[in-house]
């Protein structure tokens, strides 16, 4: 399992806007919809051994941080002909049996992901109120494999500190995971 890491967008980079579709529901999200409120931007998939290692504790924790005044949105942009586990109806189904209290949406252009250079699934990135960069790193240091507990330490210390109207501080570590699957000819060029 080869590990590709985040492009850690610069610090202070504007949100680049999006609206997709979220299977489980039928509706579209959209950047507008968080306006005026911090929001982690998570690019994932269904299948990525290093997402399903996190994924119970990230879904407790992003369930959580809501009800504190966080939007969040996760983003699968896998090439699905490729990868049919990364289909619609599958991203539907795996929100519904995890407890997803926020929204999965499909980029199937792959036009955000390009946008927002995400580079590996889990990518994180989180924003201000004002939709600034404010932290894009990894959820901890728990790997698959590794024996390092999977407790989201470094998220929850960038979430509390930006809840509480505090600088974010210490190194921001890349997230480390699978590839984002990109359609033949899609490859973006930040590679």
């Amino acid at each position: 399992m080869a590990e590709t890491p985040s492009t850690m967008l610069g610090i202070g980079t504007q949100a680049p806007d999006f609206t997709l579709p979220e299977p489980a529901s039928g509706n579209s999200v959209s950047l507008t919809d968080f306006a005026g409120k911090p929001l982690l931007v998570v690019f994932s998939c269904n299948h990525c051994p290093y997402v399903l290692h996190i994924l119970d504790s990230f879904t407790g924790f992003a369930n959580e941080a809501q009800s504190r005044g966080l939007g969040v949105v996760m983003i699968s942009a896998n090439d699905v002909a490729g990868y049919p586990a990364d289909g619609p109806e599958k991203m539907a189904a795996l929100a519904h049996e995890r407890g997803f209290e926020y929204p999965y949406l499909y980029d199937e252009s792959q036009s955000v992901a390009i946008a927002y250079r995400a580079a590996c699934t889990p990518d994180f990135f989180l924003f201000d109120e004002n939709h600034r960069l404010v932290y894009r790193g990894q959820y901890d240091g728990s790997r698959p494999g590794n024996i390092i507990t999977v407790d989201g330490r470094d998220m929850r210390a960038a979430v509390d500190a930006l809840l509480a109207g505090n600088e974010i501080t210490g190194d921001q570590i890349p997230s480390v995971g699978c590839n984002i699957k990109w359609r033949a000819g899609n490859e973006p060029d930040y590679f």
